[in-house]
């Protein structure tokens, strides 16, 4: 028996390894392409650049990519440039080689007399367009909030100067200052002989500026208050009935907590983008009469593109950027000093 076994296994080996049918030869091997193994010799890299781009982990970066592209090249680039010209002489107008200087032009421009007055011109008109508009605003949230006949289309009427443009804004206010044929001047003129000319005077420009640009942006602040009025609970006024709490009472204990961080918001907001006002302004005063209505909008305009003084315009354009980030900074500071105090 061992010897038939022995000459078994002899004559297997002589006959070798079972033949392959074609079909079974033209399967994948475990090292082949379509089992993630070599192609042509190079090795997992078999995909490609594409396929590697195009994995899963690296779909939500490569979908991002455009945008962060777009905002470096419009916004960051443009700020990293104005602010090297800040150090160096340059002129817009002019071929000369650019020197650097340092910060000459930041110290110009802290010792120029001439900013600070557009700096005090510009908090005067902040001052008052932003309470005007807290004013305004918050009467209209308390009439909006209550329901009455006609109220989404009030509303809606209410709300259009809003998605105006500035240019059209300033365009309407100029031709309804306008002391031949404007509203104000022809209502003024029926009660007196003299013509009224308001934007004569610098108390009269500034006026008409506040006035213009509160009606334009009250109604931001009405949405923000008339959010906070409709989240305050109704059965906080009806235990405030019951307790026979006064009408003041009832709104500095109930409502302004409900609507104070919404109101700081709103300051934040309104004094950022009135702080930068230049279109109202420019097109119905163009900075006068004289200098009274210039901004620092409005001046930093005319340093750059009239008196083509780039590199200090570019100083300029930075510590007003650094005064808005104050500003900021001082909201986020009310507002997590307002958060610890509740805790």
């Amino acid at each position: 028996m061992a010897a038939a076994d022995a000459a078994t296994a002899d004559d297997a080996k002589d006959i070798g390894p079972p033949a392959r049918l074609p079909e079974e030869s033209a399967r994948p091997e475990n090292g082949g392409p379509e089992n993630g193994g070599p192609e042509n010799g190079r090795g997992e890299s078999g995909g490609g650049f594409l396929a590697w781009m195009l994995a899963p982990e690296r779909r939500g970066p490569l979908l991002v990519a455009p945008a962060v592209g777009i905002l470096f090249v419009m916004n960051i680039f443009p700020l990293l440039w104005s602010f090297g010209l800040s150090f160096f002489n340059f002129r817009a107008n002019r071929q000369d080689v650019p020197d650097f200087v340092g910060l000459r032009f930041y110290e110009r421009v802290l010792t120029d007399d001439k900013v600070w007055e557009r700096f005090q011109t510009t908090a005067l008109i902040v001052g008052s367009s932003v309470i005007l508009q807290l004013i305004v605003g918050f009467c209209l949230a308390l009439l909006f909030a209550k329901i009455f006949p006609l109220r989404r289309i009030l509303l809606m009427l209410v709300l259009t100067p809003m998605m105006l443009s500035f240019v059209s804004v300033g365009v309407f206010f100029k031709l309804y200052y306008e002391p031949t044929f404007g509203l104000v001047s022809w209502v003024l003129n029926s009660f007196t002989d003299e013509s009224f000319v308001l934007l004569a005077t610098p108390a009269g420009a500034i006026a008409g500026i506040v006035v213009a640009d509160a009606w334009m942006w009250s109604p931001f602040v009405m949405l923000l208050v008339l959010a906070g009025l409709v989240s305050v609970p109704r059965y906080l006024y009806e235990a405030a009935e019951i307790d026979r709490a006064s009408a003041w009472r009832r709104f500095w204990t109930i409502t302004f907590p409900y609507i104070k961080s919404l109101l700081l918001l709103a300051v934040l907001f309104r004094t950022i983008e009135t702080f930068k006002l230049f279109d109202i302004v420019y097109i119905i005063t163009e900075g006068g009469p004289g200098d009274a209505t210039e901004t620092i909008a409005v001046y930093l305009y005319r340093m750059a593109f009239q008196f083509f003084r780039t590199s200090q315009s570019s100083a300029l354009a930075y510590i007003v950027l650094f005064v808005v980030i104050v500003l900021t900074n001082l909201y986020l500071y009310a507002v997590n000093r307002r958060a610890q105090e509740m805790q």
